[in-house]
């Protein structure tokens, strides 16, 4: 089995993120970068299909500039056997990237791909089921639980929806994107990053995958979230409701 898990460059959670004073985008000195949290649940779970199988290839891919090898080395240390870099400087959105996954899968053939739901900086939430459509492949997405056949025929899938827990069952080869309760990523080890030094990183191009990765969406302006105003005391039952009639009038 060869499983494909893209992995994309996002501000770490934990960074604290400022906006431009002209609004064009994000202030990147000092921030650290990490692979998105969801891609990482996914190769998560993508090394446990291994563990289970017995034997599979894991190629790990990421779309962006030279500085998305720190983030494929982390995926080669988790514990990936390949990683592939798509070198591409400009800006991309959700049907760009899909594309050029599409060209990958095309070349690679893989069984199934693993992929976060969506990205925590732009939550877009669309790369998957754009990839899915593209392939004219299934699609389970929003996971939470995963098992796959032993001949790797299908895949059976947990969704947490609004009205509960839903499984379904998808033939492969198909598209899987992860939620946050399907796995808890393992930690890097040392001995995982000295193995992932010997393990091959590949470098392509949009242009030698004979896709096109120019955006067609533009952003017009970032801006921070407004400070959120504080809050008022009141002593009694009676103070409070004519506080929330006063709100309602206003609104």
């Amino acid at each position: 089995m060869k499983i494909l898990v893209p992995l994309k460059r996002v501000p770490d959670p934990d960074t604290k993120i400022r906006v431009n004073a002209d609004g064009s985008g994000l202030e990147t000195d000092g921030v650290k970068f990490a692979i998105n949290p969801f891609d990482a649940i996914a190769l998560e779970e993508a090394l446990r299909l291994r563990d289970q199988v017995g034997a599979a290839e894991i190629l790990v891919v990421s779309i962006g500039s030279a500085d998305c090898q720190e983030q494929l080395r982390a995926g080669l240390a988790m514990g990936a056997d390949r990683a592939m870099l798509v070198k591409h400087d400009a800006a991309t959105d959700s049907l760009a990237v899909a594309k050029v996954l599409a060209a990958i899968y095309r070349r690679e053939q893989p069984q199934l791909v693993l992929m976060g739901k969506q990205a925590i900086d732009d939550d877009a939430n669309q790369t998957g089921q754009m990839l899915a459509a593209l392939l004219g492949i299934g699609q389970a997405t929003f996971i939470s639980k995963l098992a796959v056949a032993a001949d790797g025929s299908k895949a059976t899938c947990c969704r947490e929806t609004d009205a509960g827990l839903e499984t379904v069952t998808v033939a492969l080869p198909a598209i899987i994107t992860a939620d946050l309760r399907l796995n808890e990523p393992r930690y890097v080890t040392a001995l995982g990053i000295m193995k992932a030094k010997k393990k091959p990183l590949e470098e392509t191009t949009p242009a030698e995958l004979g896709v096109s990765a120019a955006s067609r969406t533009r952003v017009l302006k970032l801006t921070s979230a407004p400070k959120r105003k504080a809050g008022i005391r009141v002593k009694t039952v009676d103070e409070l409701l004519q506080k929330l009639r006063e709100e309602a009038r206003v609104i």
